[in-house]
């Protein structure tokens, strides 16, 4: 790893020039221990600040935000009752005033000189953190080489984005302490920071030059007022040209437009959450902070390309859809859920997983939302695994789109004893998005001419969703 970044270097690399203003006020020492004190200042020599932690704020482009930065330099950024005072004063303060708050972690964890009554200080961070994020305030981590014991078990996971450091150790127990107590190193490459962002553990690793940029982004997405729309709607009437079946099989076609082509052309900003913060990954499920036709929103979706029979979607995927769901309601934003599924995962470890629970669970999640909702029939929607993201105040649906219990194989396997009536079946169980307009299921439908294309539809499906949302956001303010 190159030169590790002090708090300062963090000042100059993030916050607008000149616009940093300190919060720390003078530390007394003069009640400590002798040796001790002989330690702190020296460490206050060696690092050039006064404690572990560093706190005030700043301006990211224009855009004021709060910021709690860990000095390495001092006593290995440990955190003794002294940093742990700053820092709940500084994240008090910080939601006093209405700000996004930064923190970037570099520490050993609890200041062993100080011992228990510093490691309690970690139940006051956590407490001041999450009353600001109960204010409805962003909180941004970014953790750096190393973030180990109680800052990682603390306030370096409590984020609502999580990036960290390429490379960086970043753990629970540090791996000299695990090998001084049960004689044997800790295994290599679990502690690292681009494994933590495979598991699900955090949501991605930024270079130092991408943190300005990321932190602008986060800020933007969570803070700025709705834009104007820049992509056009489709208004026309949907007549309909195919039968049911003949409409699954459009939806099954390889190059179908999927949430991803969405994003891609649908968005003016977006940053990906990766897993559900708790250790869990599954890539059937996309989970962002978007701004879709100029209004942001987090945005839930089944990605199609992923599940396949032998990676079908399984409940963690549903559990990273219920932090998404989470994060909306936390944060005041709209909730988008983009249904795309030729069904949940049916196997013995789904079913260990909780499948069922999971479903019901984002059902009802979904039912009681306090933010403005809007999902969308995007193409496949097979069973409960779509049923689980389908109530919105506003459903959308592409016009061959189409939601059943079963595949409607399934349907004929079970009324026929054969596959051969599924067509006949996707016309009787009325799977079709017209047929679900028709019944009020669906509110609104999005034509799909001839000759359309995937990028083309993509477009249209956000200029759709962007303009529900500004109709449910004049009811529904942010």
């Amino acid at each position: 790893m190159s030169d590790p970044l002090t708090a300062h270097d963090l000042i100059e690399l993030v916050l607008d020039a000149g616009s940093f203003e300190s919060w720390d006020e003078p530390i007394d020492i003069s009640d400590q221990p002798a040796d001790y004190q002989r330690a702190l200042a020296k460490a206050a020599e060696r690092s050039g600040v006064d404690e572990s932690v560093v706190t005030g704020r700043g301006l990211v482009k224009g855009r004021p935000v709060a910021v709690l930065l860990n000095e390495f330099g001092f006593l290995a950024g440990s955190i003794g009752r002294a940093a742990a005072t700053r820092i709940v004063s500084a994240v008090r303060r910080a939601t006093a005033e209405g700000l996004p708050l930064l923190a970037s972690t570099a520490s050993g964890g609890t200041r062993m000189q100080e011992g228990t009554p510093a490691f309690v200080h970690m139940v006051d961070i956590s407490r001041a953190i999450m009353d600001h994020r109960a204010a409805g305030l962003p909180y941004l981590v970014h953790l750096r080489h190393p973030t180990t014991g109680g800052v990682f078990a603390s306030w370096g996971s409590l984020g609502h984005i999580t990036v960290a450091e390429p490379g960086a150790l970043i753990g629970f127990l540090g791996p000299k302490v695990y090998e001084l107590l049960e004689g044997r190193p800790f295994p290599p490459g679990i502690q690292v920071s681009e494994n933590l962002a495979h598991r699900g553990i955090i949501d991605a690793v930024v270079l130092p030059d991408e943190l300005p940029y990321v932190v602008d982004r986060a800020i933007g997405l969570l803070r700025d007022q709705t834009a104007e729309p820049t992509r056009e709607r489709r208004t026309g009437a949907v007549e309909r040209q195919r039968t049911p079946w003949e409409s699954i099989e459009v939806t099954r076609q390889e190059g179908r437009a999927g949430v991803r082509d969405v994003l891609r052309h649908g968005s003016d900003a977006t940053i990906r959450l990766q897993g559900t913060d708790e250790g869990e990954r599954d890539s059937a499920m996309l989970v962002a902070l978007t701004r879709l036709d100029g209004v942001a929103c987090v945005l839930i979706g089944q990605d199609r390309t992923k599940q396949t029979p032998s990676s079908p979607m399984g409940p963690g995927a549903l559990r990273e859809a219920r932090r998404g769901m989470r994060l909306a309601d936390e944060l005041g934003l709209p909730l988008v859920s983009v249904i795309d599924t030729p069904g949940a995962e049916l196997s013995p470890e789904a079913e260990e997983g909780a499948i069922a629970g999971e479903i019901a669970r984002c059902i009802s999640s979904m039912a009681t939302m306090r933010v403005p909702t809007v999902s969308v029939l995007l193409g496949q929607g097979c069973g409960g695994g779509a049923l689980a993201m389908l109530p919105a105040d506003v459903v959308v649906a592409t016009e061959n789109a189409w939601l059943s219990p079963l595949p409607p194989e399934g349907a004929s396997a079970i009324v026929h004893g054969d596959v051969d009536h599924a067509p006949e079946m996707a016309e009787q169980q009325r799977v079709s998005a017209i047929d679900l307009h028709e019944l009020g299921t669906v509110h609104h439908l999005v034509p799909e001419p001839a000759g359309d294309s995937p990028d083309a539809l993509a477009k249209a499906v956000a200029a759709e969703v962007g303009h529900q949302l500004r109709r449910l956001l004049e009811d529904h303010p942010r």
